[in-house]
């Protein structure tokens, strides 16, 4: 989850602050599950979508990645991927894998 702070700084020109605390308090994968099953895309989602950088919202990391996909339900990967293919972003899922 730190590397998507970085990457978001680094790449988007996004001080993902909010996102930075609350995996400093929560830990990354608490955090993860919080915006994933948020009702609505937070703050630094829109931000990033605004940027055409939705590769770096913790929804794609986790629906793209067989690592951190381990660590999420059917309906929390299918949620992430609904909420990305809205605003137009088309995951990039390895060969066999789907949300379901």
């Amino acid at each position: 989850m730190f590397d998507i702070y970085r990457r978001a700084k680094a790449e988007a020109n996004y001080n993902a602050t909010v996102f930075l605390g609350m995996i400093t308090r929560n830990h990354g994968l608490a955090t993860a599950k919080t915006l994933i099953n948020a009702t609505q895309p937070s703050d630094g989602y829109t931000a990033l979508h605004q940027r055409e950088r939705l590769d770096l919202t913790v929804e794609a990391v986790v629906v793209e990645n067989p690592k951190w996909r381990a660590l999420f339900t059917p309906e929390e990967l299918s949620r992430a991927e609904k909420r990305l293919r809205a605003y137009g972003y088309v995951p990039k899922l390895p060969p066999g894998l789907s949300t379901g």
